[in-house]
């Protein structure tokens, strides 16, 4: 069986791969953006379609630069010797956890503990502000809506 320290040295070498796989895919996504925003012309079923096509890449970028902050997060608790560590608790993580998901900061029990006080925490938003903004006739913004953005 594989000591710890050996299975982490493996999913340091995952990370890395993962991270220049999300580099380059980062890369290529933006030179797309920058294509398609120097397009001009077209009718009307083009720039729609373009639209859709923007609103789907800058979605997967963002989710992408997500992932590629926690693998540097996860390289960097690495180099300082506190991966696979709850930053809850303290307690190690299970190999098995970070197997599946190797940039994991939380055990089981601390992720569960999260996620039940953040759904107690959706429930208790007040949703009676929303009709206040609709009576003043003012645009709602982003920064208006409560967002829950893992």
């Amino acid at each position: 069986m594989k000591s710890r320290k050996q299975a982490i040295l493996n999913m340091r070498e995952v990370l890395l791969k993962r991270r220049e796989a999300l580099r380059r895919a980062l890369a290529g996504d933006l030179s797309l953006l920058r294509e398609l925003d120097s397009r001009a012309g077209g009718d009307v079923v083009d720039f729609a379609l373009d639209s859709v096509q923007d609103e789907i890449t800058s979605q997967l970028i963002e989710v992408e630069s997500r992932e590629l902050a926690r693998i540097e997060k996860a390289l960097e608790k690495m180099q300082a010797g506190t991966y696979g560590i709850c930053e809850e608790c303290g307690c190690d993580i299970p190999l098995a956890r970070l197997y599946a998901l190797p940039y994991a900061t939380l055990c089981i029990r601390c992720q569960r503990e999260l996620e039940r006080q953040g759904s107690a925490e959706r429930r208790e938003v007040d949703w009676s502000r929303l009709g206040e903004m609709e009576s003043q006739d003012a645009e709602v913004t982003l920064n208006d809506i409560e967002l829950d953005v893992p």
